[in-house]
């Protein structure tokens, strides 16, 4: 990446200074366009292109906030700005480059009430001419002061004439998953369409093999984070963190960076020591490792995934927490039946392949990624899946059934589907290591939705097998 350049020049008697860039913040929305272009250019997945942006890029912590925040209401809102730009623009199919530039810029100048309207339009001007656009520099500069003339006379759909379009117009979600969560959640969906939370916390707990709660908590007494317990037992909530992957604690094995609500699906196995599990789906591994780590070292989880980059994610968790001696990550295919695995198990997590939609609050691009196609496909996979994993369960013995996801075709109608395909399976209740805040909402099974419970979207069923 380009970086800023300070002027170093004498200038003549007379002429007038040049404006440091980092005045107008070009550095943070340099990053910030990169990291959009990543996602829309070239498929990249917006929190890894995002923290590749900020590996050693120099910038100071308050431009690296910036860069994220723009970076993330940019993808966030790209329905609803592309819709205002249609409106500014004499030809709407421009080419993609100038259209990551300008969709920026009105982000800033529409949804950022601390950022000058000048500074928008002065440094996506500044992009043009980076990017090799100096041609349409002027027009970018005339489309988004434009903008900022008339943002007061933009036209949006009439909700009263057509709900499913002006809901997703207004909080850019596309028109299939519109309906689909109003099917689902009503007025909730408004919510669930709405909830943002990817710039508030990241979620922490303790190595259990290495340290108890306490000893974790003087641990991070320690640092300069700002950190306070979460709502799950173990978990910690943390602010205030930069290249929080890079300390030597976390290197060290010390803790895991790991969301409450996959902790929660680990944690409705109930892990005891010498039991035998198979986690099924297990990249990156958070959930084996904590599994593994509730049984003390004892039994055995074997971690299975399909792809060896990914088995190599297993290991590389199991390696930096010292979990050895009851991890095995293995790459299986978990379609595939092993008949000599039937019966076997204690207990079997199947955190299946889903639409990723619980999470839209921290991964907006997921939304743009799905499709109604897609989910359905899913569906049948993730029965297949559970249809062929149910047969290592052994009688008396637990059967996990966990999604990032709050459609009810991917979760509740998925289960209910399944048990009525296996009647020796009967749907139990959630144990107590999961707080009762969360397990009042149980149904089949329990549906964590972000903005009720302020945790991920996931669902999360615990199923028996019938001893009879």
């Amino acid at each position: 990446m380009v970086g800023n350049r300070p002027y170093s020049g004498v200038r003549a008697e007379g002429e007038r200074k040049p404006r440091d860039n980092r005045e107008e913040g070009l550095p943070a929305r340099r990053l910030a366009l990169e990291v959009i272009r990543a996602v829309t250019e070239r498929g990249e997945f917006i929190h890894l292109a995002l923290d590749q942006q900020l590996k050693d890029c120099g910038l100071p912590l308050i431009d690296r906030r910036l860069a994220a925040r723009l970076a993330y209401d940019t993808i966030e809102m790209r329905m609803y700005l592309d819709h205002v730009l249609d409106q500014i623009m004499a030809k709407p199919d421009t080419d993609i480059k100038l259209r990551n530039i300008l969709r920026l810029g009105a982000c800033q100048i529409l949804l950022e009430d601390r950022i000058p309207e000048s500074a928008a339009c002065n440094t996506a001007v500044m992009l043009c001419k980076e990017l090799g656009m100096e041609g349409l520099a002027g027009v970018c500069n005339g489309i988004l002061r434009n903008l900022v003339r008339q943002k007061d006379e933009l036209v949006f759909p009439d909700e009263s004439e057509n709900r499913v379009k002006a809901l997703a117009v207004r909080h850019s979600v596309p028109e299939w998953l519109v309906e689909k969560l109003l099917a689902d959640w009503g007025e909730d969906a408004i919510s669930l369409m709405t909830t943002r939370s990817h710039d508030s916390y990241i979620t922490v707990r303790p190595n259990l093999t290495r340290m108890d709660d306490e000893a974790f908590e003087a641990f991070l007494q320690q640092k300069a984070w700002e950190s306070e317990p979460g709502k799950v037992a173990h978990s910690w909530r943390l602010r205030n963190m930069a290249e929080i992957a890079h300390d030597a604690g976390f290197v060290g094995g010390k803790f895991s960076i790991q969301s409450e609500s996959s902790m929660m699906a680990a944690m409705a196995v109930s892990p005891r020591r010498g039991m035998q599990i198979v986690d099924c789906c297990a990249a990156p591994g958070g959930k084996t490792c904590l599994m593994a780590e509730m049984m003390e070292g004892t039994g055995r989880v074997q971690a299975w995934e399909l792809h060896e980059h990914r088995v190599d994610l297993i290991k590389a968790q199991m390696k930096r927490l010292g979990l050895e001696e009851n991890v095995r990550p293995m790459q299986r295919d978990a379609t595939v039946l092993r008949e000599d695995m039937t019966g076997a198990m204690d207990a079997v997590l199947l955190d299946a392949p889903c639409s990723g939609l619980g999470v839209m609050a921290d991964k907006p691009d997921v939304k743009y990624r799905a499709s109604a196609e897609s989910v359905a496909e899913l569906v049948v996979l993730q029965g297949k899946l559970l249809d062929t994993v149910c047969q290592y369960v052994k009688k008396g013995g637990t059967l996990v059934y966990s999604t990032c996801s709050v459609l009810k075709d991917e979760n509740e109608r998925q289960v209910a589907a399944f048990l009525e395909r296996h009647p020796d399976f009967e749907a139990v209740a959630l144990p107590d290591t999961i707080p009762a805040e969360f397990r009042q909402h149980e149904g089949v099974g329990l549906q964590l939705l972000p903005h009720r419970d302020g945790v991920e979207g996931f669902y999360i069923c615990r199923m028996r097998k019938k001893r009879i």
